[in-house]
């Protein structure tokens, strides 16, 4: 490829090299710092186009060269070049003896510039300085109070310390002298012991005197009379002993509870005087006392005017049914009174009529509407409710929000506001439509709609139509969308259509415009949908007249039946022999696309793409539907479209296709997709030339993205970078949350509140297909509050766009003896879209109405161990068929369970038997490696066939 010196395009485009090395750096980001250096050929046909070379008129040019000797510059760009806020440059140029007025639009020459820039650089350098000394101010004061706070802490320690050992002294001290009193017990029990015995050898020796003297029948009465009186005297000595000790262990134990109480008494007034103490030293320390004394004295003026207010409507209701029935009693004298009264009669009637028109303005006041931005401040929420900040800063901290009067906040809690202050307040979000004149009165309702209507007409145009083009593989789509191309005007001049942004706009020789989607197919469709974004306003439905209705047809009718978008079909390939349209007709009325002449309203447009055969008629219709539609939007607006699809180039960097759905957009504008910003830096057409603004129904390449955004992300001008750049931090921060708090998905296990059940249902042949719809319309009928929708059915295998059209309308995938592919896996793994698949049609219909009535509980789990694929097959005498595979996912187990699949569907359902990797019996087999395996009473093995390995798990209960 050809370069080209940047000196000499300067020189060829007469203008400097430094307005080329700007042009560069804003197109592809690359910088140039000498004129020396070369380009190439494209870049340099990107630069005049940028530099509008090829537009300029002869006029435009001296435009060009009395500006250049001007050399005039706009104070918008200098402070938006400079980083620097307008009343700092204002400042600046004051200082530098400019006298006159002063805006965005003012324009001063090139000294004044370089002034006004040392001016500038004097501010700024003053204004780091100042923050850097709050800044060490700020550090100093922390620091002090980390010390303070420390110092704190210590104290508390010491004094905890103190009081620990205290404790402990005290503890020994009451083990001595329990140990004391324990001693001088034992030894009075000791003394009292040795009595007891002396007395009793007195007794004994006293009693063998006395026997001497008596006779042997007194010394046995004397005998018996001694040892009970001594018994009973023994007890009554031990029954004394026992309860003195009794007695004085209960005092003991007394005297220590109250102790022991009192310690206690005292350590918690200690820890409370400690706490009230340490709580008012920190008060002081971070002056919030006097402040939150401020707050309740604030909060409870308002309760108090509130209550007044409260109070005076109570009196004014009270006093107006006072006068009702003054009113009417008067009203009765009067009648009573005859014609006497008839003056003051129509004087009453008057100040009536005057009381009804008060009362009702005040009911059309009380209806106050607030819109709220996802963007706002506290001074825009006060500006919006005519509140005071004070007040709303109140409310706020009564929420646990402290900001200030220019500090943005949540738009939720700007609602709650606003709806405690009793307003019909709604967020507004970015390109999407207010629902909050629903929630009106029917009389204010009709009023703000037919307000909007003035106000809307007045500024609406027409805009084009956007078209999709959806059908099977080889019906015709990419050749109808050929030779539609040829039908456009603008593509005979010179350039034609170059094709390459997704989306083209076609001119018609009537005047009227068709954009087409050049990413044609439900795919593309569904997944842009799924993403929220309702991108077509009509679908072509091609069908060949030779091969009639597929299943891909179907498949695609139900995309664009589900996103309910018109549909034309368009009956291709009439020329060719044995084409029947009358065919495509019957097969299509079968799912309720019945012809116009049929009596229906399907539009039915027989073509021949290849000899370009009523293509014109086609589009006629496409406008025709496009009528119907009443398909308008304003230019007036700021823009707001959609992204088509995106990429990451080279040299421009982050690029994407916008479809503008209403307003303009110009060169040079904010804008926020999804959760990406950036400004528009340079707009091509599908032509590949240089765009200033694009209307509503305008597709566009843009450069200026921060980031790659995602097809399907709303595209929204914003009117300043700080704006564009706080709403897409902001739905960062959401996305975080969206993430954790994913909608869930419809699963087996949750239908039971479920109102409405879509299911995507695929089989393995057509009876079993017919036999499972019938049973499930069946099993519809018993539940009359749950409506069953199978909005797809089909044969063959789970396909990706299976997954995306369940994702859509969130619904089930169920499967009957087929397979979901890799793609589709790992698709309904991402969106979170649950997949079923069974080999017995009662235990589909079972688990079904189980799950209908709320009894289904998930029990066992399918986990999938590996897939293999069959390279090549040996077949051995008494041994059998053995498989010769390599592992494509996970790992391979012997005696694991093994599914055999066939172009989706399922052969064999069993186990491996045996698994060699070369001559070696291996447990199991990872990814990328070769293996040999035999499968349990089944030798009907194909090379191209699938087993998966797999295994049930029981699922833990979570009590």
């Amino acid at each position: 490829m050809s370069k080209i010196k940047v000196s000499d395009l300067a020189k060829e485009l007469g203008v400097n090299w430094k307005d080329i090395a700007k042009a560069l750096a804003d197109i592809t980001g690359e910088k140039i710092k000498t004129p020396s250096k070369k380009i190439d050929e494209e870049t340099a046909n990107l630069i005049r186009d940028f530099l509008g070379v090829y537009e300029e008129t002869p006029e435009e040019k001296e435009e060009i060269q009395i500006k250049t000797e001007e050399k005039k510059y706009r104070i918008y760009d200098l402070y938006h070049d400079w980083g620097v806020s307008f009343e700092e440059f204002k400042e600046a140029l004051r200082k530098c003896g400019y006298e006159g007025e002063i805006n965005s639009f003012t324009e001063i020459n090139k000294d004044l510039v370089g002034k006004v820039r040392g001016e500038l650089e004097e501010l700024i350098k003053k204004k780091k300085e100042e923050e850097e000394r709050r800044r060490k101010e700020e550090e100093e004061r922390r620091k002090r109070e980390e010390e303070l706070r420390r110092l704190l802490e210590e104290q508390e320690r010491e004094r905890r310390e103190k009081e620990r050992k205290k404790e402990e002294e005290e503890a020994k001290k009451r083990e001595v002298k329990e140990n004391k009193e324990e001693k001088e017990i034992k030894e009075i029990k000791k003394e009292e012991i040795k009595e007891t015995e002396k007395e009793e050898i007195r007794e004994i020796e006293k009693g063998e005197v006395r026997e001497a003297k008596v006779s042997s029948k007194e010394i046995k009465e004397g005998r018996e009379t001694k040892e009970r009186r001594y018994k009973k005297e023994r007890f009554d000595k031990r029954k004394k002993r026992d309860f003195k000790e009794r007695k004085r262990d209960f005092r003991k134990d007394e005297k220590r509870k109250k102790e022991e109480k009192q310690k206690r008494d005292e350590k918690q007034k200690k820890e409370d005087f400690r706490k009230s103490k340490f709580e008012k030293v920190k008060e002081k320390q971070e002056g919030f006392s006097l402040q939150a004394e401020l707050e309740q004295a604030q909060i409870h003026s308002v309760k108090d005017e509130e209550k007044e207010r409260e109070k005076a409507q109570a009196a004014e209701i009270e006093r107006r049914k006072e006068s009702k029935e003054e009113k009417a009693e008067l009203e009765a004298l009067r009648k009573l009174l005859g014609d006497s009264g008839r003056k003051k009669k129509k004087k009453k009637k008057k100040k009536e009529d005057k009381e009804k028109k008060e009362v009702e303005a005040k009911e059309e006041d009380d209806v106050k509407i607030a819109i709220i931005p996802e963007v706002l401040t506290v001074k825009d929420l006060s500006d919006i409710l005519n509140i005071p900040p004070n007040q709303i800063i109140l409310e706020l901290m009564k929420k646990g929000v402290l900001a200030t009067i220019n500090q943005n906040i949540d738009p939720e809690i700007a609602l709650q506001i606003a709806e405690e202050h009793g307003f019909l307040a709604e967020i507004k979000r970015e390109g999407e439509e207010l629902s909050i004149v629903e929630e009106l009165p029917d009389e204010e309702k009709e009023k703000v709609l037919t307000e909007e209507k003035e106000e809307d007409e007045e500024n609406l145009v027409e805009r084009p139509p956007v078209v999709t083009v959806m059908g099977h593989v080889d019906h015709g789509k990419t050749t109808l969308l050929d030779t539609i191309r040829k039908t456009d005007v603008a593509a005979r001049e010179k350039g034609g259509i170059t094709q390459h942004i997704g989306a083209y706009k076609i001119k018609l020789e009537n005047g009227k415009e068709i954009t087409f989607l050049d990413t044609p197919g439900h795919e593309a469709f569904t997944t842009l949908r799924a993403r929220g974004s309702k991108v077509a306003d009509i679908a072509v439905l091609v069908v060949a007249a030779d091969d009639g209705v597929k299943p891909q047809t179907i498949e695609a009718l139900n995309h664009a039946k589900s996103a309910n978008v018109p549909i034309i079909v368009a009956i291709n390939k009439i020329d060719k022999p044995g084409s029947d349209p009358e065919r495509v007709k019957r097969e299509l009325s079968q799912y309720n696309l019945i012809p116009e002449e049929w009596g229906g309203d399907t539009i039915m447009v027989p073509v021949s793409a290849k000899t370009g055969k009523n293509i014109d008629e086609l589009l006629e219709n496409i406008l025709l539907v496009a009528e119907l539609l009443e398909l308008k939007a304003n230019p007036n607006k700021p823009a707001i479209g959609t992204v088509i699809e995106s990429k990451l180039d080279t040299k421009k960097g982050p690029v994407a296709t916008v479809l503008i759905e209403n307003g303009t957009l110009k060169r040079g504008d904010y804008f926020v997709a999804g959760y990406t910003w950036g400004k528009v830096r340079a707009m091509l057409d599908e032509r590949g030339r240089n765009l200033k603004e694009a209307g509503p129904g305008t597709p566009v390449e843009i450069l200026g993205f921060n980031e790659v955004p995602k097809a399907g992300d709303k595209f929204i001008v914003k009117s300043s970078e700080k704006e564009a750049r706080q709403l897409a931090e902001q739905r960062k921060q959401k996305l975080e949350e969206e993430l954790l708090a994913k909608r869930k998905r419809l699963h087996l296990e949750n239908l039971q509140d479920a109102k409405e059940i879509n299911i995507i249902l695929k089989a393995d042949v057509q009876g079993s297909l017919e036999a499972i719809i019938k049973s499930i319309e069946e099993i519809g009928k018993k539940f009359e509050n749950v409506n069953i929708n199978i909005i797809h059915s089909g044969i063959g295998a789970i396909t990706e766009s299976d997954v995306m059209l369940a994702a859509a309308s969130n619904g089930l995938v169920i499967g009957f003896n087929v397979r979901p592919d890799g793609t589709a896996r790992k698709s309904a793994e991402e969106e979170d879209v649950d997949i079923k698949i069974y080999g017995v049609i009662y235990d589909l219909l079972e688990d079904l109405e189980k799950a209908l009535k709320g009894l289904l509980e998930p029990k066992k789990k399918e986990e999938l161990l590996g897939i293999c694929e069959v390279k090549k097959i040996f077949r051995i005498k008494g041994v059998g068929t053995i498989a010769g595979c390599i592992v494509i996912e996970g790992v391979i187990r012997r005696n694991s369970k093994a599914r055999l699949v066939r172009d989706g569907v399922v052969i064999y359902d069993g186990e491996i038997s045996s698994l060699k990797r070369f001559k070696d019996d291996v447990k199991e087999v990872a990814k990328g490696y070769e293996c040999g395996l035999m499968l349990k009473d089944f030798n009907d093995i194909k090379p191209g066939d699938q087993i998966e390995s797999y295994e049930i798990v029981e699922e833990k209960e979570v009590s």
